[in-house]
């Protein structure tokens, strides 16, 4: 990251009234713009959670985030840089109606517009080009997507240092301090499926998000490191599950089974391989990667990576 620069989240939030897409526009009060939601990234926080948060904050609605649509730079009066990242986010009826905005001092109002409106009502070019990012994907006819997520596991103790077996290795303080720091960042995507390998390393970085969640870890060997390392894994029938079951979840294993994951949820997506792929499986403890799929054609292949690095 560029230490002088400011850095800010938000997101295009969306929503299908009679089948008609229609955007989310923001009035704020001080400045006599419309704008998009966004905000500046709080003390400790990824950027994921701050588009959540952001949206919460200026809207009340309550976002999972969606696709990544793109990122703006401009100059701020300081002059320092301010840099935006934007995820497109749906509303849902529910979070709609659980709203409880009410005009402020910093929001004047909120408007449901339609995307043409949009593009000649928002007041920067910055946030017109993230609209039409978006845009582009709905003209490729990609608007519903869920996450599947791969998740490497926290710091774990070193093999040389470990008398038992490798599967019951536990996580050093640093990893146990990660598993904590990931339940915003996953949480920001929906997550609702917990998978994860049944060594101890891998179920302990996923029970946080677990408990935050209420949720239960769906334990398998068919994407452990034993099982890999024997050749007896199925990752293929793990993720297959995932991507006909067409809900946000992570799937939590090791460095060694990671690129497996990640190529059979292109192969089962009919995705064209790529280095990208390597990319998005070449995990530090506690990393992971977001692969967006279309909820309505998984088949059509992937929509977007991802990748999210852990705050330590």
């Amino acid at each position: 990251m560029n230490e002088t620069a400011v850095y800010a989240a938000g997101a295009v939030v969306w929503r299908l009234i009679e089948g008609k897409l229609m955007v989310l526009v923001i009035h704020r009060t001080a400045y006599a713009d419309v704008t998009l939601p966004k905000g500046k990234v709080d003390p400790g926080e990824t950027l994921a959670e701050t588009a959540v948060r952001e949206v919460f904050e200026e809207t009340g609605i309550r976002v999972r985030l969606g696709i990544p649509v793109g990122v703006s730079h401009y100059r701020m009066p300081s002059k320092r840089q301010k840099i935006v990242h934007y995820w497109a986010a749906e509303a849902v009826d529910d979070a709609i109606r659980a709203s409880a905005f009410v005009p402020n001092k910093e929001i004047a109002a909120l408007e449901w517009v339609t995307p043409k409106r949009a593009l000649t009502y928002l007041s920067y070019p910055v946030d017109i080009e993230i609209l039409e990012n978006f845009l582009r994907f709905v003209d490729d006819g990609v608007l519903h997507t869920f996450p599947l997520i791969a998740l490497r596991h926290g710091k774990a103790v070193g093999r040389s240092e470990w008398k038992g077996p490798d599967a019951s290795r536990p996580l050093t303080s640093r990893g146990a301090r990660q598993a904590g720091l990931i339940v915003g960042p996953l949480r920001a995507f929906g997550v609702r499926k917990i998978v994860s390998s049944t060594a101890v390393r891998c179920v302990t970085t996923v029970t946080p998000l677990a408990v935050a969640l209420g949720r239960s870890v769906d334990r398998t060997d068919a994407i452990g490191q034993d099982a890999w390392e024997e050749g007896t894994s199925d990752v293929r029938t793990v993720v297959g599950k995932r991507v006909r079951s067409r809900k946000p979840a992570v799937l939590c294993s090791h460095g060694p089974v990671l690129p497996d994951i990640i190529n059979e949820i292109a192969l089962a997506t009919g995705t064209l391989r790529g280095s990208y792929l390597g990319s998005a499986a070449a995990l530090e403890t506690a990393a992971f990667s977001v692969v967006h799929l279309s909820a309505t054609n998984p088949g059509s292949g992937i929509v977007a990576i991802e990748t999210h690095e852990p705050r330590e």
